[in-house]
């Protein structure tokens, strides 16, 4: 077992990895949490795949403790991070009755872990809630930070709130029942970590990103915690993305949301996807820049290649632009005063916030790239 501690002022909170935590002893593992639901049932957020997948298992460990489940299932997909979605969440949230000391289970990826979290921001000013995180990106990232949000005709996660969980339980069993797709589009987010700031875990996902993608059991689980480490240390030193720490953690998404803008949030797209092609464009910008060795941006694109996602934007067809690809970035919510903050690369395992970039010449930069 492996409890990561995320430290934050005054509080804190533990991600707690160890398999089967969820599939083979759930009860036991949340039993803080569960505690102060006797005579009431218990309230899982889930999609409809997850709780295919699980509830059986999870209702079963309840039974045993003398608890009842009752779901609240949304529909796989961006889709349910929706003002009408949230709505129906937290009328149903408070027709259960959960008041501020309990806890909500989200079952399931990002888009439940952020749906679920801004619905207890929100109820009651603040009601506990409990990640159970279901896809590698939601494991070793959106899980873990306390950021949620629902999207709007505007753009993504623009509507939200810092709101941590009370704790955060991954079983790494859970990711065998993810296609191969769903588990490269995580896989991003742990080559993110690496290129942000750890060269060393970058060289080591180069000769290991292979075990990791078969999902065996050590390198995979050295995979998601040295992930949540770095993760824990960047949010506990800028909870709240104030002082420019926290930024490094959207390596790759900037140029990644606008790719996301353009196929429409779909499963064209898959954010991991997205955010892996935004890393490459990043590296490549860098480059141009004269910042980042074309050494070093090649072993990024070489790396996302390697875990079989696309590092060319030209592979995805797009009808569009670099003006248009732009466009979309100035909805972006890092937007300040005119200025979009970028992160860019200095070598491998170091990122910074450049705050000099002209949108002109991403965009001139982006015809390059969908040439």
């Amino acid at each position: 077992m492996d409890v990561i501690r995320v430290e934050l002022a005054g509080r804190g909170y533990d991600v707690t990895i160890e398999e089967g935590c969820v599939l083979q002893d759930f009860s036991a593992n949340a039993r803080e949490f569960l505690a102060s639901y006797k005579g009431r049932k218990v309230p899982f957020v889930a999609d409809t795949t997850t709780h295919s997948l699980f509830h059986e298992t999870i209702d079963a460990s309840l039974q045993t403790n003398g608890l009842i489940a009752d779901w609240f299932i949304v529909e796989p997909g961006e889709g349910a991070k929706s003002w009408g979605i949230l709505e129906k969440l937290t009328d149903w949230l408070l027709a259960q009755g959960v008041t501020r000391s309990d806890h909500v289970f989200a079952l399931g990826g990002g888009v439940v872990g952020d749906l679920t979290g801004f619905a207890c921001a929100i109820t009651k000013r603040g009601c506990g809630f409990v990640q159970i995180p279901t896809t590698l990106l939601a494991q070793v990232d959106s899980s873990v930070g306390g950021k949620t949000a629902i999207n709007t005709g505007a753009g993504k996660n623009l509507i939200g709130a810092f709101h941590q969980p009370s704790a955060v339980l991954i079983d790494p069993l859970v990711l065998n029942t993810l296609p191969t797709r769903e588990m490269q589009a995580g896989y991003a987010e742990v080559l993110k970590y690496g290129l942000l700031g750890d060269a060393e875990f970058f060289n080591w996902l180069e000769e290991n990103g292979p075990h990791v993608l078969a999902r065996e059991t050590g390198p995979l689980r050295h995979a998601i915690a040295t992930s949540i480490k770095a993760k824990a240390r960047i949010v506990a030193e800028d909870e709240r993305e104030t002082s420019g720490v926290r930024a490094l953690l959207n390596l790759g998404h900037t140029f990644g949301h606008a790719l996301e803008a353009e196929t429409g949030f779909s499963a064209d797209l898959l954010h991991g996807e997205a955010v892996a092609l935004g890393m490459v464009l990043a590296a490549r910008y860098s480059a141009r820049r004269g910042e980042l060795s074309e050494a070093d941006a090649a072993r990024t694109a070489k790396a996302i290649d390697a875990a079989g996602m696309r590092s060319e934007i030209a592979q995805l067809g797009l009808s569009c632009d670099g003006e248009r690809l732009v466009d979309h970035m100035r909805h972006d919510k890092k937007m300040e005063t005119g200025t979009l903050p970028f992160l860019l690369m200095k070598g491998i395992g170091e990122a910074y916030l450049a705050r000099d970039v002209a949108l002109d010449e991403v965009a001139a930069f982006m015809d390059e790239q969908l040439a």
